[in-house]
């Protein structure tokens, strides 16, 4: 039975459950339920820390588990990064009173405070960078300089609203650029845990359905050509000859983001009747 950790509460709980119900896992109903038996799809589920998950992964406690990527690295654990999942995203910078810094070496001999001591100091040893110390906080981290702690901070960034409120102004290209993934034991004597591999393309499956719709469309035969090269599919579409023989029908997959630029193309080339599904599930 696979063993499978989601993480219990946070940013990254709710959607990594949503995935896991898409993908056709059973998923639990009070959130005092830590473990979750699956046994029609041969998993059992466990809901822990997302800061611990790569921990145990990279034990072999669990099999595999969902966590961020920004907390894998940091974790120290021996778990690789197995596949990303596009939620949850994020940006790792660092920040400091506005003015005193414009690169990464400005780092050198100052303070760093951070949620991410293990990332930040491994990042600088990158770059060659010898900060004075690496303090770990928990949280409010965007308060230290004020109060003393650190001279520098590396924190999440998304609109930069919070630091600018407290003074603050980033620096430096990005530390990290994050998102939600799925992880297993990078051991490679370990070799890969039963089922992973159907875990994965469910898991794929869902994300391509989300990314992707299915479109068709009628179209004159000798235009066909044309309407392919507009939608070309993921291999090729689907082009089937209708009972008037001068027209096609055609089915494909195209970019969900780009559906109506695309109705519009194909209805400037000729197209008529054309209509967007959603895709629940698929296999690509």
């Amino acid at each position: 039975m696979l063993r499978i950790a989601v993480p219990n509460k946070g940013s990254l709980s709710e959607p990594a459950v949503e995935l896991l119900r898409e993908a056709g896992y059973r998923q639990r109903r009070d959130s005092r339920e830590l473990v979750l038996p699956d046994p029609d799809n041969d998993v059992e589920f466990f809901f822990l820390r997302p800061r611990d998950i790569a921990v145990y992964v990279g034990s072999g406690t669990v099999d595999a588990g969902i966590t961020g990527r920004d907390l894998l690295l940091d974790s120290g654990s021996p778990a690789v990064e197995h596949l990303p999942l596009g939620f949850a995203r994020s940006t790792f910078r660092f920040a400091t009173t506005a003015g005193q810094a414009t690169s990464v070496q400005d780092v050198e001999g100052r303070r760093v405070a951070t949620s991410y001591p293990v990332l930040v100091a491994a990042h600088l040893r990158e770059q060659g960078v010898t900060p004075a110390g690496v303090v770990r906080l928990d949280g409010a981290v965007e308060t230290a300089i004020r109060l003393g702690v650190a001279d520098v901070i590396a924190d999440v960034v998304e609109t930069g609203s919070t630091l600018r409120a407290a003074g603050l102004e980033v620096f430096a290209d990005p530390i990290l650029r994050s998102e939600a993934v799925l992880v297993r034991r990078g051991d490679e004597g370990a070799g890969v845990p039963a089922g992973l591999d159907v875990l994965t393309r469910r898991i794929q499956g869902v994300l391509t359905a989300r990314e992707y719709v299915l479109m068709d469309y009628d179209v004159p035969q000798d235009l066909v050509d044309a309407a392919v090269a507009v939608t070309p599919g993921f291999e090729s579409p689907t082009v089937s000859p209708l009972h008037d023989g001068g027209w096609a029908a055609v089915r494909v997959m195209v970019p969900r983001r780009e559906t109506n630029r695309i109705m519009d193309a194909l209805y400037d080339i000729g197209a008529r009747a054309i209509l967007v599904t959603s895709i629940h599930a698929c296999r690509v």
